[in-house]
This record gives structure tokens, C-alpha cells and sequence, in this order.
């Protein structure tokens, strides 16, 4: 693996006093509240659903549950705040109570459904628009003083497949992230996290440029999400479902790893935390 010394990536978050240490990669474990996830949608409709798998992911190794009740595969319509609450909220109060020690992010492009949720005890927000499909969003991260995870996406859900294309995906999103950077900056935003949005308006062939060129995104010098659980990506390249690509999942999370992912955005956290370990080791006797 390449070390890269001369871009000094932030390694730390602060999530309302809970500070996260990036210098080792953490893993981020989905639970999807909504009717409509690509993988598990509607799995977890009950309070006792949602304690038992997120407990689950504590246990195998996710230090953040990222939480989230509007769908995103490709196709979903947006879901506006009033119905995205009906289903996140109940959840999410019932983790601020249960396990109250958790770091819980909301994945969330709604400004109101963020402010809520932040004042209902959540720690960081996910936005998969990076504040592109509601103009409020990046004022309440500035008021909320929490970590925002800002996402590349080409689109909408409903039309971002729709025969993508790009001149250079990389420096495209380069400058899309350069933009947003600028402006959270200004807004006065301390932690930012930045996602280049694997399968979210890109073909299979940008797919795997951007995982190739991941390591290029450290010039902004912020951590790195890597999101690409049992996504398309993987099954297009298998010929597998979303059901059976958990193998394909830690294929290319341990090539994000190594390509310098900050946080593993997973189904299954057991193997995400397996992969750091072992990538870590392998980094340890580099010499």
C-alpha cells in the first residue's frame, strides 16, 4: 500500500462530546427503519427489532449505527420530512434510550428531519445530496455543531441510473466536493465527512475507478466514508443479489481500506471490523 504522508487527513470527530478516533478505520453499521431499503427494508419495523440488530452491530464491531427511513436505491421517489419522521423517529428515540451510549447518525436530505432528530439526541448527520435537495440543511449543521457526512450524488434517486455520464468522474466529484467544502467551511462547520456516493449516479465502470482512485480524495484532507454494501456494483460483476453479496462486501471494503476509507459503511459489521484488524496488521509489517 502506497503511504501517503504528505496529506494529513483529520483523524478525529466530535459527536456532542463523543469523540471518534479515524486514525484506525471504524465501521458505521445500516439499520434502515423504512418500508423500502434495496436490502432490508422492512426488516425492522418493531422498537425490539431495531434495540436487537443495533446491539447486533455494537457488539460486532460498528462504533457508529447510522439510522435512516427514506429509501435510496435506485428509483425511490424523495420522501418528504413529515413521512421520513413518521418512521425514523420513533426508532431513533427508542435507541437514545435504550442505549444511550451509542453514536447515532441519521442518514437524512431533509434539513428539518436533521434538526429533529439532532434535538432528539443523534450525534451525526448522513446527507446522500450533500445539502443539494433541501438548500436549510447546511445552516443546521452549522447551528447543530455536529459531523456531517456529505455524499456525491448525480441526480435523484428516482433518475440517477439513468444512463450516467461523466467526462472525468473523479474530477467531477473533485469539484463538487471542492464547492461544498467552501461553503460548510464558511457556514462555520468543523467536521466533515466526505462520501463520493459508490453506485448513486454512476455506471459500474465509474464504479470501480472511483475505488480505484479513492486515495486521490485525500487531498482535501478529511476523512473517507466508503459505502458499497452488497450494492450493484458487486452483483453485476457476480451475478449475485443483495442477499448473497456479503463476500463481495468485504472484497472491496478491504480494497477501500487499503485505499485509505476512513469508515466502512456496512450491512454487516462483523466482517467490516474483521477486515480492518486484518489490514491493519498487514500495515504494521509494512517495511
Amino acid at each position: 500500500m502506497l503511504q501517503d504522508t504528505f496529506f494529513e487527513t483529520k483523524s478525529t470527530i466530535n459527536c456532542r462530546g463523543k469523540i471518534i478516533n479515524l486514525s484506525t478505520p471504524v465501521v458505521m453499521g445500516i439499520i434502515n427503519v423504512g418500508p423500502d431499503s434495496f436490502y432490508d427494508g422492512g426488516k425492522y419495523r418493531t422498537s425490539w427489532d431495531i434495540i436487537k440488530q443495533a446491539v447486533k452491530l455494537l457488539e460486532e464491531g460498528a462504533v457508529i449505527i447510522d439510522l435512516g427511513a427514506a429509501s435510496t436505491r435506485p428509483g425511490a421517489s424523495l420522501i418528504d420530512a413529515s413521512d421520513e419522521k413518521r418512521y425514523l423517529m420513533p426508532a431513533l428515540k427508542t435507541l437514545v434510550k435504550e442505549l444511550p451510549h451509542a453514536v447515532l447518525s441519521i442518514d437524512t436530505y431533509n434539513a428539518d428531519t436533521a434538526n429533529e432528530a439532532l434535538d432528539a439526541g443523534a450525534h451525526i448527520i448522513n446527507d446522500i445530496s450533500a445539502g443539494t435537495f433541501d438548500s436549510r440543511m447546511f445552516s443546521v449543521i452549522a447551528s447543530q455543531q455536529v459531523p456531517y457526512v456529505m455524499m456525491h450524488i448525480k441526480g435523484t434517486p428516482e433518475n440517477m441510473q439513468k444512463n450516467p455520464v461523466y467526462e472525468d468522474v473523479v474530477q467531477e466529484i473533485t469539484a463538487y466536493f471542492a464547492e461544498k467544502i467552501f461553503r460548510l467551511r464558511e457556514a462555520g462547520v468543523h467536521d466533515i465527512i466526505i462520501d463520493p456516493g459508490f453506485g448513486f449516479g454512476k455506471s459500474l465502470e465509474d464504479n470501480f475507478r472511483l475505488l480505484n482512485k479513492l486515495d486521490y480524495f485525500k487531498i482535501f484532507e478529511l476523512p473517507i466514508l466508503a459505502g458499497v454494501s452488497r450494492k450493484s456494483m458487486i452483483n453485476k460483476v457476480l451475478g449475485t443479489s443483495p442477499q448473497q453479496a456479503l463476500n463481495g462486501t468485504t472484497v472491496l471494503n478491504t480494497v477501500a481500506l487499503q485505499k485509505g476509507a476512513n469508515i466502512l459503511r456496512v450491512h454487516d459489521a462483523l466482517e467490516a471490523a474483521q477486515a480492518i484488524k486484518l489490514i491493519r496488521m498487514l500495515q504494521s509489517h509494512n517495511d
